[in-house]
């Protein structure tokens, strides 16, 4: 049985990805140069599609491409430890909730404001006398 390939319309098909996207990846070096049939069309293996959707899913939890680009470096040395990346979903997993604390902040403030809000017309209106305030 051979191996599937994909043009890279029907990889951004079957990952839900744009090709311009693949195009990007390729050229910064997450997936590998594509092979090419002998009138040039690009082609990918079911090898560049399983990558690609490795980097998807870790877009997905919010890593950069740098981030990503190391997580696959350790993933093709299957011998290694996977002690990096323990360490790199970790230091993931305290940004997420950093944001989290920045957003429920927000969400305070926010709610603080609403409560402010009594109608009537601009000129007394205590959100944009808060939010113009600056003490």
């Amino acid at each position: 049985m051979s191996a599937a390939t994909y043009t890279v319309g029907a990889l951004a098909k079957a990952t839900d990805t744009k090709a311009v996207t693949i195009r990007y990846y390729e050229q910064s070096g997450l997936l590998p140069s594509a092979g090419r049939s002998p009138s040039g069309y690009r082609f990918y293996t079911d090898e560049e599609r399983n990558r690609l959707l490795f980097i998807r899913r870790s877009r997905a939890l919010g890593f950069s491409l740098d981030d990503i680009r190391e997580l696959l470096g350790l993933a093709d040395r299957r011998d290694a430890s996977c002690a990096a990346v323990d360490a790199k979903v970790e230091g993931q997993l305290e940004q997420v909730r950093m944001r989290i604390r920045d957003l429920q902040g927000l969400e305070a403030e926010l709610t603080r404001l609403s409560v402010c809000c009594q109608g009537g017309v601009i000129e007394q209106c205590r959100i944009i006398e808060s939010l113009s305030n600056r003490s």
